[in-house]
């Protein structure tokens, strides 16, 4: 590099790909799965025996969350794999590639639910409420331990906090069931069920968008939510000898990895008096007290180099 070009660099605990936040809560995640999956199983075979669209429609949000944990345990694998030449964070944004998978998953089975739902609401079928009330008591209390166990990560992790989510609506969707199948036991009233099938998409297609919007933030690399461009920007002038930050960008590789990058123009006499050295270390410290960046670059430049750079990109 030429002078006047330094960099610095950051790197908080678990800010590289082998120890993304996500890999921490892997054995949730496989609890998670086995619920689901055994539910899953359990609400399908009811269904069919209760002649029950609810349970089935609730079977099949909880197949694409079983799907969503699995695609999340193998993006921790990929995410754990060493970087290299040619990717040098690694695999570490497979986890949020099965999150945005993940989201297009869920807006598809709440379009087939919304779909079997208007059709049995002109055409009701008959439905035993005796046994769907029961297997949706057992997909509600599956969904409640799922949940104690998904909790811990939710605010850590994109691909937890998708699943964290996913199970919440599933409880309430197994609550839905519940509903359905008290009013059909009751009143006899056959509509009920299709409607909590409707009740059931109506939650999956909302969350889905959330989740979609932040996923495809983090692709698009846009600033983490929680990091405020001005007042980090702020934060850097206040140094002493920082007379500009340009071309400051901070942007998330995946959940829990954030990084910066900023060109921080230095003052000579402040260079000269301070060093190379101790103006990374201040900014870097800087950083490291107002702000969760796990990894940081800075280019130290003498007033008027940004003109420079910019008639060598001509």
């Amino acid at each position: 590099m030429g002078a006047g070009h330094q960099h610095g660099h950051h790197h908080g605990g678990g800010a590289g790909p082998a120890a993304t936040v996500t890999a921490a809560h892997r054995g949730r995640l496989r609890a998670a799965l086995a619920i689901t999956l055994l539910v899953t199983a359990a609400e399908v075979a009811g269904g069919v025996l209760a002649g029950s669209l609810a349970l089935v429609a609730d079977a099949a949000h909880m197949a694409t969350d079983a799907l969503g944990l699995g695609m999340a345990l193998l993006a921790i694998r990929f995410a754990g794999r060493p970087a290299s030449g040619h990717r040098t964070f690694g695999l570490a944004r497979a986890e949020i590639l099965a999150a945005l998978a993940n989201c297009l998953l869920l807006f598809g089975v709440g379009g087939y639910v919304v779909v079997e739902a208007v059709g049995r609401l002109l055409e009701p079928a008959e439905v035993e409420g005796g046994l769907t009330l029961v297997f949706g008591a057992v997909g509600l209390v599956a969904n409640l331990v799922s949940l104690l166990l998904l909790m811990g990560g939710r605010k850590e992790s994109l691909n937890v906090r998708g699943a964290f989510l996913e199970v919440a609506a599933d409880a309430l969707g197994s609550v839905a069931v519940l509903v359905s199948a008290a009013l059909v036991l009751l009143t006899g009233w056959r509509a009920a069920d299709p409607l909590a099938s409707l009740v059931i998409a109506l939650m999956i297609v909302p969350r889905a968008w959330r989740l979609l919007r932040e996923t495809v933030d983090v692709l698009l690399e846009a600033a983490p939510r929680d990091v405020d461009l001005a007042q980090l920007r702020s934060h850097l002038l206040a140094l002493p000898g920082v007379d500009d930050v340009h071309d400051l960008h901070v942007w998330t590789i995946t959940s829990g990895l954030p990084v910066l990058s900023a060109h921080v123009v230095v003052g000579a006499e402040a260079l000269a008096g301070r060093g190379h050295e101790r103006m990374l270390r201040d900014l870097q410290s800087c950083l490291g007290s107002h702000f969760d960046v796990a990894h940081c670059t800075f280019q130290l430049e003498p007033a008027g180099h940004a003109a420079h750079e910019a008639g060598l990109c001509h």
